[in-house]
């Protein structure tokens, strides 16, 4: 897969955050970024993935790519002095919703070149982060990541990241979409890709331009169509404590039963139960081996 690295500060508060002064605040870092979660989700839930991506040549860079390697992913990160390891600072609240600042650093510096060379050793899915195509610097990279699997004969899934910066990048998404077999998106994405603000709508229509979508709705649980068949599952109940990386882990419970050929309600049930993990605890990938 190919997606961002970074390393999240995570500052978990529960009061009004008090602009001008101070807020009391538990603080801690941990491996994050949308790409780097889904690939460490994958291979603690026993699925074999390449993690493809760009680290600063920095004490974080290392520590990214260590935790990676020791969780069973193949890491295989250009590591650069041009730019630090993207860094994101994270804002939970008192009912675990995060709100977040990211520096994207040497993600920005991801080459198409260096994509394709890992790519031709031979794959048989792709799944690309979002953020690689909202990225100025590495939007080249994830359309030459996505040609390079289409063209070795690897299926193609695609996480639309963020509703913010999803907007910005629209129609580079949208003319993407027919080389993608999955789409996975939350509810706020859906909107802004499909141009429907009620979700239903967005899933018909954005179903009818690729094999499988699904809309991942937090405590509603998640809804998907493929080949005309609709299925909504619902959330698994359990104590919140950190929503980040939820979506990044239902992205990997999903991927793996979607390509081992389960149902639609199957794979669905799957991204839930892996998301429902990742909720209950601070940070947005897995817990350490």
């Amino acid at each position: 897969m190919i997606g961002d690295a970074l390393m999240d500060i995570t500052a978990r508060i529960d009061s009004p955050i008090t602009y001008a002064s101070d807020t009391p605040a538990r603080i801690s870092q941990q491996p994050g970024g949308s790409g780097a979660n889904t690939a460490a989700w994958l291979a603690a839930s026993g699925g074999r993935v390449t993690f493809i991506g760009s680290a600063g040549d920095d004490a974080f860079g290392a520590s990214l790519t260590g935790r990676l390697a020791e969780l069973g992913v193949d890491v295989q990160v250009s590591r650069t002095s041009d730019a630090p390891t993207g860094t994101c600072i994270v804002i939970v609240d008192a009912i675990g919703e995060r709100t977040m600042f990211p520096d994207p650093g040497a993600n920005t510096l991801l080459s198409p070149a260096f994509v394709a060379s890992v790519l031709e050793s031979g794959y048989d899915h792709l799944h690309v982060s979002g953020y690689t195509l909202f990225n100025e610097g590495s939007r080249a990279a994830g359309i030459a990541a996505i040609q390079t699997a289409r063209h070795v004969g690897c299926t193609v899934s695609l996480d639309t990241a963020s509703s913010g910066p999803l907007e910005g990048c629209r129609d580079v998404v949208l003319a993407l979409l027919p080389q993608v077999d999955v789409v996975l998106a939350n509810a706020a994405e859906a909107v802004v890709l499909s141009g429907r603000a009620d979700p239903d709508q967005a899933l018909a229509v954005l179903g009818a331009g690729a094999g499988t979508v699904v809309v991942k709705r937090g405590p509603l649980g998640a809804v998907g169509t493929r080949a005309g068949t609709v299925a909504q599952v619902p959330a698994r109940p359990v104590d919140v404590v950190d929503t980040t990386g939820a979506g990044d882990a239902f992205g990997a419970g999903f991927l793996l039963a979607w390509l081992a050929g389960s149902p639609l309600d199957e794979a669905l049930t799957a991204g839930t139960a892996t998301a429902a993990a990742a909720v209950t605890r601070v940070g947005a990938g897995p817990p350490h081996p």
